[in-house]
């Protein structure tokens, strides 16, 4: 009841929309066909949003590519002016698409929230960023020529979602690509449509014309294809999985279009003898089960030095048992379901894979009292590299244990991965917390804090872990050509 309650007090604010958008219209899916949206805390059916396919999308894309024209000839202060009302009204309603983030993708209210807070400020950011594009002037060889570097849109942008962060993935894409002067087609995740319909609505309200902000939703292998087959767009951004950025790599070739992929992570937690404990375990905690262990940037490796060791491991598991687990709607809730059952197995799979190879459950380790896709948070010691759970991303609240000895013992096993998206050192030495930094094969280092992820700053990885950046003026880039303009004859 109490998710037909808040559903019911969504649909009459306006805010949970049903239908996808294409060209400023409201549409159903040509066939009729609709998908039904869960809450993972109980089960309960929220609403049901079309089924879209090649075709819709392929409308999606020819109505962003006719808004293109107009939209990249306003002035930069006009497009700023819209993202900045965009902001307002997404700050305004940050309660209402809180329990809307809550109802669809189950985390904490207090924790979707703070997502919809941070998303906003991306789009407040690029809204400034967007009066910022320069561009240059080359001293020229001959007297008769001048030189012009000029920075343009790259054009239509299809931005592929996923469920975890369902308006944050949305604002970080689509805030530098409004800004710059493209057109965007939203395919969101199946399972988190309507915190991207909320959003898109705001949108509209916001004075974004129609077109150039279209969602697309249904059948993903049929939207994938035509967003990649289209000479009209020229620009896939996407934040999932590896497997599947892989892929839309490989497709996006044929087309020779421009490719932003922030994919998995394998990100190690290192905690040093001379760390401030209180410290490595607040930080640790929060890297590590905040939105329920699935986030990209997400510990999944903890490495803790054998001279602390005794003692972190203490201190940690009181800080876990008093995580209090449940619906997200709920007062006090700090651990939410996973989004699915099929996210249960996966998890309870690493942690029997761990457990058949030596590893120890100190605490947790199998499906939550509560039924649905609740899992406990689980804390195993004794892991090595060789496990599953060390190896890929578990996307759960289980925190693996490596006890290491040597500060070179820990890079080795910190790098010892395809992944290279964030990593986090606790230390109070300055010189180890340089020399470590430098040393970690990863995008993004936290040194003794474990909440890294900022507007201001630039967000991705390396290796195996994406292309390109979102966030900070580095986050526009992927947004713009960059055109040569050579003048004679002006001497």
């Amino acid at each position: 009841m109490q998710t037909l309650n808040v559903a019911a007090r969504l649909r009459s604010s306006g805010l949970l929309r049903t239908k996808g958008l294409i060209g400023g219209k409201w549409r159903d899916a040509y066939d009729g066909r609709t998908i039904e949206v869960h809450n993972p805390a109980d089960g309960e059916v929220i609403a049901s949003v079309p089924f879209m396919g090649g075709r819709e999308t392929k409308d999606a894309i020819s109505s962003a590519y006719d808004a293109l024209s107009h939209w990249r000839k306003l002035t930069a202060a006009d497009r700023s002016s819209r993202l900045r009302n965009w902001y307002n009204l997404l700050f305004e309603h940050k309660e209402e698409l809180g329990q809307l983030i809550t109802l669809e993708q189950g985390k904490p209210l207090r924790e979707a929230i703070g997502e919809v807070v941070y998303s906003a400020k991306f789009i407040e950011f690029f809204a400034e960023e967007a009066k910022r594009v320069y561009g240059d002037i080359i001293p020229s060889p001959l007297s008769d020529r001048r030189l012009f570097v000029l920075k343009e849109p790259v054009g239509v942008v299809g931005a592929i979602t996923p469920w975890n962060f369902p308006l944050a993935m949305i604002s970080r894409k689509a805030g530098p690509a409004l800004a710059c002067g493209c057109t965007v087609i939203i395919k969101p995740s199946e399972l988190t449509p309507l915190t991207a319909l909320a959003a898109a609505e705001l949108a509209l309200q916001s004075g974004i014309p129609p077109g150039v902000l279209n969602v697309v939703m249904g059948d993903a292998p049929s939207i994938g294809d035509s967003l990649q087959e289209s000479t009209e767009v020229r620009k896939i951004t996407f934040t999932g999985s590896t497997g599947v950025g892989k892929k839309l790599m490989a497709g996006a070739s044929d087309t020779v279009k421009k490719v932003s992929l922030e994919l998995g992570g394998n990100a190690p937690c290192i905690i040093f003898d001379d760390a401030d404990l209180e410290a490595a375990v607040k930080g640790s905690l929060s890297t590590k089960f905040h939105n329920t262990g699935q986030q990209c940037v997400c510990t999944n490796r903890v490495l803790v030095q054998e001279g602390i060791y005794e003692k972190f491991i203490n201190a940690y598991s009181k800080a876990v048992q008093n995580l209090k687990v449940g619906n997200g709607l709920s007062e006090g809730v700090t651990q939410g379901p996973l989004i699915n059952d099929a996210a249960v197995q996966k998890v309870d799979s690493f942690v029997q894979d761990a457990i058949s190879k030596g590893a120890k459950v100190l605490l947790g380790g199998k499906r939550h009292s509560l039924g649905f896709s609740f899992y406990e948070p689980t804390i195993i010691s004794d892991v090595n590299n060789e496990m599953l759970i060390a190896r890929q991303e578990v996307f759960g609240p289980v925190a693996p244990i490596i006890r290491f000895k040597t500060e070179e013992e820990a890079i080795q096993i910190a790098n010892d991965t395809d992944s290279g998206l964030a990593a986090y050192v606790f230390t109070n030495s300055i010189q180890r917390s340089w020399r470590v930094s430098e040393a970690l094969e990863y995008g993004m280092v936290g040194v003794n804090e474990g909440s890294i992820s900022t507007e201001v700053a630039p967000f991705g990885g390396f290796k195996q872990s994406g292309l390109g950046r979102e966030g900070s003026k580095y986050g526009m880039d992927d947004y713009l050509e960059i055109k040569y303009v050579c003048m004679g004859n002006m001497g």
